[in-house]
């Protein structure tokens, strides 16, 4: 499970009964074990390094002989009115980098238009339906951005190249690529703390969105834990 920050870590941890136990994994990152098989790591800002630690927590494993069969990336994010109202859920049917490509006269070019990588990420649809159906979540695209959106004009360009957009965050497709480089599957699911678009600090709702991870993973814990790929699409 990776989160950003310590915040959004310790809100899903408390979805399990008892302390997460710590467990070194690198000099500034260190896992905590909840439950009898979910390792929680606040992986930091931003795709980049979201990527970096997920792909060391990822290789620690194989090397243990103990690999993972599932990552979920989990946090708070900016919603798109009103598919998505603050307080809300979503569970990411694709996990896009919404920014990585190529800005031209004629629009913004995405990566693999320019003969690159990857922009999308789709979680295991069945993973998908049985968490939206624990949680109440909506199912959507979600959004990874390396800046976050603070004006109208660029939420109305995002949701014009993504009408399917429900949320942006900023570690999903991190979270999502060091996932498919270890062959593992990848979930992505949020709590809304504010709208996309002007940043209105008055009308954020971080404690409210980080209580509703807490409760949506209390819902979730048992999907996660009896969930296997090989039994799934």
């Amino acid at each position: 499970m990776a989160t950003a920050v310590p915040a959004e870590r310790d809100a899903v941890a408390r979805a399990w009964p008892g302390q997460p136990a710590p467990r070194p994994l690198l000099p500034d990152a260190t896992l905590h074990r909840a439950g009898e098989a979910c390792d929680l790591l606040a992986a930091g800002v931003g795709p980049a390094l979201a990527a970096a630690r997920v792909s060391a927590a990822l290789t620690a494993a194989a090397l243990r002989g103990e690999p993972y069969g599932l990552v979920v990336s989990a946090g708070i994010a900016g919603g798109f009115a009103p598919a998505a109202p603050v307080g809300s859920l979503v569970v990411a049917d694709e996990i896009t980098a919404a920014d990585l490509g190529a800005e031209t006269a004629d629009g913004f070019l995405p990566v693999t238009e320019l003969g690159f990588g990857a922009v999308t990420h789709r979680p295991p649809e069945s993973l998908v339906r049985e968490t939206a159906a624990a949680t109440g979540a909506r199912s959507g695209v979600v959004l990874t951005v390396s800046t976050v959106t603070g004006t109208a004009a660029r939420a109305a360009a995002l949701r014009a190249r993504h009408p399917r957009a429900l949320a942006e965050a900023m570690e999903g497709f991190g979270v999502a690529e060091a996932a498919a480089a270890h062959g593992t599957a990848v979930l992505e699911i949020r709590a809304v703390s504010n709208p996309v678009g002007p940043r209105d600090r008055a009308a954020w709702r971080i404690g409210e969105a980080l209580d509703a991870l807490t409760v949506a993973f209390g819902k979730l814990a048992p999907v996660l834990e009896s969930w296997k790929a090989h039994d799934h699409d």
